[in-house]
């Protein structure tokens, strides 16, 4: 077989079924290779694009995704979708084509140094210059994508290398075996002593819970303890809404309920999370009396930005479950249910407009117990976060440390090819629909059964709000009031769908977007003025929430 034909064995060969690309010159010959090779791609209308949907297709289904470029333009492409995954430590690997060998470094056609823009955003990358090394290389592609603190490896491969016979492979490496060390226990009781003492602790759930398969073992946690607890934006759906004490996300947009809790907290449980400043606030304000015992399989991430008093580098589920004996904090108990009862959102908007947190939350309230929300970013984002209901981090796909516009369209088809069974929402706003608008191309080429929420303020909304708030209302190029009519748009890709503008319409037209066969577009008119509440300033610590004063 030639170098090709060798990739797409040995990526069936890592259970890879599903991938997602765009052929040029450089990665023809695997492309040549797929066409009758066994495995299934998709062809999305941008590499943007497909690294997204691997993206989307990793999160929601576990697996790790894959994605394919030519070489130059094709591969600075998947730059920002492989900054995304590094980010929010999803695994994915890319695979490009690079021009051959022998015109490497002399600014051939499409030639860009791929390992020297990679090393940035990717957890490791390689440029395979010998067609023997091909086999081994996709192989520790994989195992480190997957292992430790999962993330994006890229592998840049010649086109001769594609094109070279290989008359012997190396040997397959041995499947994933990450070292499991038994539980320190000394620290483990450290841990103890400190949760035994603590009279106001709060659990504080990172995204790693979720890519560390510890969700059951966060939730056993939580029912022992009775603990009172509070997640990020990733590790959102880790806890189930109705569980006692869930005060929901915390930080910049988080829940009244869940800010003053912590910053009243004299101890913090920290699974999966690395103190991210939208989590935080002003760090040096942020719990100011808590004590600290943080768990995360990434040691560098301890002590980076938050000193521990116990730091705990090792299987969160193991750990959660050693860690999990019933607590006495009653009065701590009553003090946090009286703050969740008194920050409970409140729907009861004035007029007859759309609110769009009170759309999403009879959105939420229609959708089955497993579905898939692929969103974009921006202020839909935060409502998306606050408003809706999600029995399982793999359900809740946003795009966390990066912030990606243009996300939720690519994720949202990544998500559905992991999950056909189920519903997968996109949820836009106009700005973020435009970034890659082209893959409702992909839908169509597809056939998929991709439901799109777009929420149209004819603004860049955050934006717009945070000039509103901080910059004295200038609004330096968010108003979007030329948007296209995106109906007509989405008509122009077979997609149907409508256009809503009151309140007294939200019902009926979710009803016909879910009970749509194929794709659907709902596009939702909101007032220009609408902010998402609360939100720290710049600056600020998190107890100093601005809040609506309608």
């Amino acid at each position: 077989m030639n170098g090709a034909q060798l990739i797409v064995n040995t990526l069936k060969a890592n259970q890879v079924s599903q991938v997602f690309g765009y052929p040029g010159g450089a990665i023809m010959p695997l492309y040549d290779a797929l066409y009758d090779g066994g495995l299934a791609h998709q062809l999305t209308r941008h590499e943007q694009g497909a690294a997204i949907a691997a993206i989307g297709y990793a999160r929601a289904s576990g697996k790790v995704g894959v994605c394919i470029a030519t070489s130059g333009p094709g591969a600075t492409n998947l730059i920002t979708g492989l900054a995304d995954a590094m980010m929010d430590s999803i695994p994915v690997v890319a695979i490009t084509g690079q021009v051959g060998n022998p015109v490497i470094g002399t600014d051939a056609f499409q030639e860009v140094d791929v390992l020297g823009l990679s090393l940035a955003c990717c957890k490791h990358s390689f440029l395979v210059n010998e067609p023997q090394q091909l086999a081994a290389t996709l192989d520790e592609a994989f195992q480190i994508a997957q292992s430790g603190r999962p993330g994006p490896v890229i592998i840049d491969i010649p086109k001769d290398v594609q094109l070279a016979t290989i008359t012997t492979s190396n040997p397959k490496l041995s499947p994933i075996n990450d070292p499991q060390p038994s539980l320190d226990l000394e620290l483990i009781e450290q841990a103890r002593s400190l949760l035994k003492s603590a009279q106001h602790p709060v659990f504080y759930m990172g995204g790693g819970i979720g890519m560390a398969n510890a969700v059951d073992a966060a939730r056993e946690f939580i029912h022992v303890t009775q603990i009172p607890s509070v997640t990020t934006l990733k590790g959102i759906g880790t806890a189930l809404p109705d569980t006692p004490y869930f005060m929901g996300m915390l930080g910049m947009h988080g829940n009244p309920a869940a800010n003053l809790a912590v910053q009243q907290s004299d101890l913090l449980i920290v699974a999966g999370a690395r103190f991210d400043d939208r989590v935080t606030g002003k760090l040096d304000t942020f719990a100011p009396n808590a004590k600290i015992i943080h768990i995360d399989i990434d040691a560098a991430e301890i002590g980076k930005l938050r000193s521990a008093d116990v730091a705990i580098s090792d299987d969160l589920g193991e750990v959660l479950h050693a860690l999990a004996m019933p607590l006495t904090i009653t009065d701590w108990q009553q003090t946090t249910g009286e703050l969740i009862e008194k920050h409970r959102w409140r729907y009861n908007h004035p007029g007859n407009g759309i609110y769009a947190p009170a759309l999403l939350k009879q959105l939420s309230d229609k959708l089955p117990s497993r579905h898939v929300i692929a969103c974009d970013v921006g202020q839909h984002q935060m409502w998306v976060a606050q408003h809706m209901q999600f029995s399982h981090p793999s359900d809740h796909i946003s795009s966390s440390g990066f912030g990606t516009m243009g996300y939720g369209l690519p994720a949202a088809i990544g998500a559905k090819f992991a999950r056909p069974e189920q519903t997968v929402i996109a949820v836009s706003g106009d700005g973020s629909f435009m970034m890659n608008v082209q893959e409702l191309g992909t839908i169509k080429r597809a056939k998929l059964a991709v439901k799109i929420v777009l929420i149209d303020n004819h603004r860049l909304g955050m934006v717009r709000q945070w000039q509103d708030l901080f910059f004295n209302g200038r609004q330096s190029e968010t108003v979007l009031d030329d948007n296209p009519d995106f109906i007509t748009l989405a008509s122009a890709f077979d997609i149907p769908g409508e256009t809503i503008t009151e309140k007294d319409q939200i019902a009926n037209a979710l009803d016909r977007m879910l009970n749509s066969e194929g794709p659907y577009l709902l596009h939702v008119a909101i007032d220009e003025k609408e902010n998402v509440w609360p939100l720290v300033p710049p600056g600020a610590a998190n107890h100093q929430m601005l809040e609506d004063q309608a």
